[in-house]
Parts: C-alpha cells; sequence; structure tokens
C-alpha cells in the first residue's frame, strides 16, 4: 500500500467524517463565465455516494456567495450538503436553511459605493468584470490579457487601498477578491468541524485561498490539492477526474466500514 493510500484509507475508516471542498477548479472545471460553472457528473455521484453514508457529511466551502454557491451547484432545499459561502461568512445547513448573514448598513453602503466606482474604473479595459460580492466585490481578469488585468489590478488595488483599508484581500485564479468580512476557508472548516464532532476532515482545493484550510489540518486529516502550485496538502492530484476517483475510492472503503 502506498502512502497516499493509507492515507486515504486513515480518513475512509474514520468514525466521524467530514468532507469539505472547494468548488471551481476542485469539482468544476473553471470557466470564463462564472455563473455557467457546474460540477462534473462524475463528481456529484461521488458527493451523493458519500453524503448516503452514516457518520459522513459533505460540505462545500467556496469564495462564492452562497446564493450563486446554490446555483451553481444545483443545491435545492432538500440537499444533504452543508454550504459555507464568502469563504465561510455565510452557511446553509440541512434542515435549517441559510444562517444569518447580516451586516451593519455603514459596511454595506461601502461595499455598495466601492463596487460601483471599481465598475467604474475597469469599464474600458476588455475582459475585464467586477463581481458584487455579499461582502465585497470580486475583479475578474480571466478573458483579459496580461497587460490589462495588471492595469486594473493596479486601479482596483488603489481605489480598495484608499477608501477600505482595513478589507481583507484574496488573490485566485485570475480574480483578487475584497471583503470586509476576515473569515477564511480554515475558520469555516474548524466551524464544521466542531459543529459536526467530526474525528477526520478531508479537505481539497485548487486555489491559494484553498491553502489557509490546508494548512490548517490536523493529524489524522487529509488534505489534497488539485492541480500546479506551492501547496501545504499532503496529497496531489493532476486534475478533476483524478480527484474524483480519489472520492470513489473513499466511498468503497467508508461503505464497507460503515457497513
Amino acid at each position: 500500500m502506498t502512502a497516499a493510500d493509507a492515507a486515504v484509507e486513515a480518513v475512509a475508516t474514520t468514525d466521524e467524517l467530514l468532507i469539505a471542498l472547494d468548488f471551481d477548479g476542485t469539482l468544476s472545471p473553471l470557466v470564463d463565465e462564472p455563473m455557467t460553472a457546474r460540477m462534473t457528473p462524475e463528481a456529484r455521484v461521488a458527493l451523493d455516494g458519500l453524503a448516503a453514508l452514516p457518520r459522513t457529511t459533505v460540505a462545500l466551502v467556496s469564495g462564492r456567495t452562497l446564493a450563486d454557491l446554490r446555483v451553481i451547484a444545483e443545491h435545492d432545499d432538500s440537499s444533504p450538503w452543508w454550504l459555507m459561502g464568502s469563504h465561510g461568512a455565510e452557511s446553509w445547513q440541512p434542515g435549517a436553511g441559510a444562517g444569518d448573514g447580516a451586516d451593519d448598513a455603514d459596511a454595506l453602503a461601502l461595499r455598495d459605493r466601492l463596487i460601483g466606482e471599481a465598475t467604474d474604473a475597469v469599464a474600458a479595459l476588455a475582459g475585464v468584470r467586477i463581481e458584487p460580492k455579499q461582502f465585497g466585490l470580486g475583479l475578474h481578469t480571466r478573458t483579459a490579457d496580461a497587460a490589462t488585468a495588471t492595469t486594473a489590478r493596479e486601479k482596483v488595488d488603489a481605489l480598495v487601498s484608499a477608501e477600505a483599508p482595513g478589507w481583507r484581500r484574496r488573490t485566485g485564479h485570475d480574480i483578487l477578491e475584497y471583503s470586509f468580512r476576515h473569515e477564511g476557508k480554515d475558520s469555516a472548516v474548524a466551524h464544521l468541524r466542531e459543529r459536526l464532532g467530526a474525528s477526520a476532515v478531508l479537505f481539497a482545493g485548487d486555489d491559494v485561498t484553498d491553502e489557509d484550510a490546508l494548512r490548517s489540518l490536523r493529524a489524522g486529516d487529509l488534505g489534497v490539492r488539485v492541480g500546479g502550485g506551492e501547496t501545504a496538502a499532503t496529497l496531489r492530484v493532476d486534475d478533476i477526474p483524478a480527484f474524483v476517483a480519489v472520492l470513489e475510492q473513499i466511498v468503497r472503503l467508508r461503505r464497507a466500514h460503515t457497513g
């Protein structure tokens, strides 16, 4: 048995397992139009299989707003999956629905003003888009050329630094995110672990923002990095199909373990 197989078997046979996963690039291919993202059919089958097993919880942990995450994950009110949106600042619990993500009026007013100002600042830049977020905004440059993307980042960085210096700044695949909430995927996973009494956690992601959660994992957990880049994960896989194969292995092992 390889070290990777042993690590997978260890989490698959734990008493109370939490499967917490990023969405974009981990379960769904990256796309130019963010709201067209959908997880692969094979990934959905694997997650449904895991969620149906005893003492096993599936959660999606994403930088997307909760409302958008529900759309792209095709998540309805009967779903057994937990959702942690906006890097954990929003949540959806099976049987209970969305948690309270409200914030003070001043913070929301500043968000709305900066969304408008950032949109104006990059309006003439081809391939650049501002995404309104529940607690801030995102700058998308996936379809821009390198020089235009750099200009857009400089403009929006200058705006947010001047107007909202306390906001959290995150980088990702062709995106910059700014938020007046400071939750991260590490705190989202910690919340779920405590709430569910998980004895082990599998977390997987493909981007810089996922490293917060990967670094927070404990002995007996399993971190998986999908694709390249520096990582704290103990296991790296090449792409989404390879990660789905890991999930399918866990389904088989855990089904046997839980009976």
